[in-house]
This record gives structure tokens, sequence and C-alpha cells, in this order.
């Protein structure tokens, strides 16, 4: 789109075969547009920084949380009629089988969780910590955009049926976070875009730049400890031992040790175990900008024709 007289109007690229004009163009871009963020920045669109999450994507072993969330009795009642997802989870449960269990009947989907708390102590001030689009039999899938910028995000196909369950595990970070206030005195409204791109840029380090995955086992995170050997992964370009409790400040990572240990293990007893590995990083849970409209006409401010909508423009996310 380009911009004229203070209208905004939509343009072909160079290459391209037709320019499609209209009295408005509607925004709804996904929240890592940040190129769009950018130029409508650089167009004198009014933008405000908003509150958002970062973190890691943890993973466990699905037939873990299985155990966790069903039990020793009936966590081998778990069905996905994938043969070799099946047997790994029969398998663990057979150390538990008693005359009760064999009688049971039926079976039960591979299990899920929810978790979050309020109350992650930082060291100065409690932040929000919780587990974010959870994907029992699981894979964990990179999601960058950049080069020499690594992200990751979790999937699950309609089965359900890999032998990995993972989620997003992140904090809150506010629009004037403390952690920000480097980023706001060089990049000002766009500050949470940048410290998002900065943590991604070291994960791409951490991990030796080819796409490679930064993993760490949980209880070693919470020790602040690399790990010597790392159990295996459902991500398949590669994972690599490094200290991902170095990459985000440290309030963050005192907020995810004290959820860790004070919350989720004890809603969840056996969260925190070796099996657990922590893969980095997950930022992009929701925009860390909102495009600014006007309440009564709904469209942006600062420029004329275009209504800005959805997560990309800071109006929805998750």
């Amino acid at each position: 789109h380009q911009s004229t007289g203070g209208k905004f109007a939509p343009v072909h690229e160079p290459g391209t075969t037709a320019t499609f004009m209209g009295d408005a163009v509607v925004l709804a871009t996904g929240h890592s547009a940040r190129d769009v963020y950018e130029k409508l920045h650089e167009e004198g669109v009014e933008l405000e920084a908003k509150g958002f999450a970062v973190g890691f994507r943890i993973e466990h072993p699905q037939k873990i949380i299985n155990e966790i969330q069903y039990g020793k009795d009936w966590g081998g009642r778990v069905l996905t009629r994938r043969p070799s997802t099946d047997v790994v989870n029969a398998q663990h449960f057979s150390k538990y089988a008693t005359d009760a269990t064999q009688q049971h009947e039926g079976t039960l989907p591979v299990a899920s969780y929810r978790l979050a708390t309020n109350q992650a102590f930082d060291g100065e001030i409690n932040r929000g910590a919780y587990s974010f689009c959870m994907c029992p039999g699981g894979q964990i899938v990179p999601s960058s955009t950049e080069d020499g910028e690594l992200c990751i995000n979790g999937m699950s196909f309609s089965n359900r049926d890999s032998l990995w369950a993972n989620s997003a595990l992140v904090v809150t970070v506010n629009p004037d976070d403390p952690i920000l206030h480097e980023y706001r005195q060089t990049h000002g409204t766009l500050a949470g875009l940048h410290f998002q791109k900065h943590m991604e840029r070291k994960a791409c380090e951490f991990g030796c730049g080819d796409m490679t995955v930064p993993v760490q086992r949980l209880t070693d995170f919470v020790r602040g400890e690399l790990s010597s050997t790392v159990p295996a992964s459902s991500y398949r370009l590669g994972t690599k031992s490094a200290p991902l409790h170095d990459i985000y400040p440290k309030p963050l990572y005192n907020s995810f040790v004290h959820a860790i240990i004070n919350h989720f293990d004890k809603q969840m007893p056996g969260f925190l175990c070796d099996e657990a590995l922590l893969h980095g990083v997950e930022t992009r849970t929701s925009s860390p900008l909102r495009v600014l409209r006007d309440a009564n006409t709904l469209k942006a401010i600062g420029v004329d024709n275009l209504f800005p909508t959805g997560e990309g423009a800071g109006f929805a996310g998750g």
C-alpha cells in the first residue's frame, strides 16, 4: 500500500499485473508483520505499545503428561491408533498394571493441560506466567521470518499421535516494563518489537545460526546449569544444548523459575522433571503494538481510509 495525500490505496508491486483501487483498505495482518508496523510508523500512523509475553516451548514425552493428568491407573488407556506411539505408552504404564487396571474398559484421548499464575515473582514484582497453545501429541516447528533470527511454535496433527506434548511457557512484559527501558530509549514505541527481535537473534546464536534450536532440560534451567545431555525432541531441524537461563533478562528468568517451582509443578506434580525439554525461543504470542483507531469511525489515526483490525493490529491475540 502507499499513502497519497494522507489516504491509503492498494498498489501493485513491480512485476505484478494489476492495481486494485478502493474507497477503503482493511489492514488485517498477522502479529509478525513487522515491516508493516515499521511502514505505518514511517507514514505517521499512530501506534501505541501494548503488553505481550515471551518465553519458550516446553516439551514432555506424551506418556508423562498422560500419567500426570490421568494417573497411573488410567494413563494406559490412552489410544492414538498409531501403533508405535501406543506401544510406547502401553510399555510405560505396564509397570503399574494391577488386576484392577486390567479391568478398565474404554479409551482416553491424549492428555493436555493448562497452567497459569499471576504470582510469578521476578525479584521485585509479580508477573503473569502461563502455558499457551498447548499441543498434545504434537510437534515443535520453526516460525522465523528473518535471517539471523530464530523463533519457534508448536502444532498438533489432527490425530495427535506423536510421542511428545508441547506448549508455550511464557511470562508477561508490560509496555512500561523496566526490562524495555534501553529499547524505549532507542526505538520509542517500537521497543517491544525490537526486544523480540533481539531475543530471536540471541536464540539463533545459541543454536549456531542454522535453524538448530537451543534446548535445555527443565531441571537444569531452574538450577541455571548447562545440560550435559538432552533427550530426543520432536523438532526436526536439530537441537543443541545451550544456556537458555541466560537468554532473557534476569527478571524474566526469575519469574520462570518461581512459576515452575512454586506453581506449575504443584498444579501438575511431575511437570518439573529431567525429561522436560525447553526449546528457545517463543516470542510471538501476540503483537507488541496496537494500531490506534478512531473510536467512532474505526479508521486508523493519522491516515484516511485505513481500517486496522485483528491480531496484527493489536486488537486480538492468541
